[in-house]
């Protein structure tokens, strides 16, 4: 396994929290903002949309290995 790989892996698991943090936010402010509760509504938006981003980006990172392990 090169440098460059791992440099590429990092930069996918980055994506991934990116992408769930923004889709969390969202849908924390749209819930929070139906029920007029946006205090309860953003944290919890923003901890299932880590918690989803970390799981895209770790599945990511097991594909990478495989195929790493099958180019030998």
């Amino acid at each position: 396994m090169n440098n460059k790989s791992r440099e590429q892996r990092k930069k996918q698991s980055g994506n991934g929290l990116g992408i769930g943090l923004a889709i969390g936010v969202a849908l924390g402010v749209t819930i929070g903002t139906s029920t007029n509760n946006m205090g309860l509504w953003l944290p919890i938006g923003i901890a299932i949309g880590l918690a989803l981003g970390s799981g895209y980006g770790s599945g990511n990172n097991k594909n990478d290995e495989n195929q790493g392990k099958n180019d030998m």
